[in-house]
């Protein structure tokens, strides 16, 4: 498994293997961009990093950014130099319910795995 390091935390890839989230809601870069900001929610990125970390092209990740801001999905969070950073708004209802439904699909996987 290869790590990376974000924010000074050491984490892992979890990129190698594909979650639960995106095997039923599909691998394409709007859900991979959510799941990863879900699954890392309690930091802060900078877009590129968002894009690396999440497996998307900065280019592709355009496309639809402003979406995900204009719904109040992500929130800027503070800026370093000329850097803006961006996090999952997990105020949002519409996150809470996604969220849930996250640790629902991964409760729900568990339960197979057991049986």
């Amino acid at each position: 498994m290869s790590e990376i390091n974000l924010n000074g935390y050491l984490l892992f890839d979890y990129m190698k293997n594909e979650s639960v989230f995106l095997e039923v809601f599909g691998n394409n870069p709007v859900m991979k961009v959510i799941d990863f900001l879900i699954t890392y929610q309690l930091f802060d990125y900078h877009l590129t990093e968002i894009a690396k970390d999440s497996g998307v092209s900065c280019s592709t990740m355009q496309v639809f950014w402003d979406k995900l801001e204009r719904n109040k999905i992500v929130i800027k969070t503070r800026r370093i130099g000329k850097s803006d950073l961006f996090k999952l708004n997990i105020e949002n209802p519409t996150v809470k319910e996604l969220i849930k439904l996250d640790w629902n699909l991964i409760k729900g996987s568990e339960m197979e795995i057991v049986i």
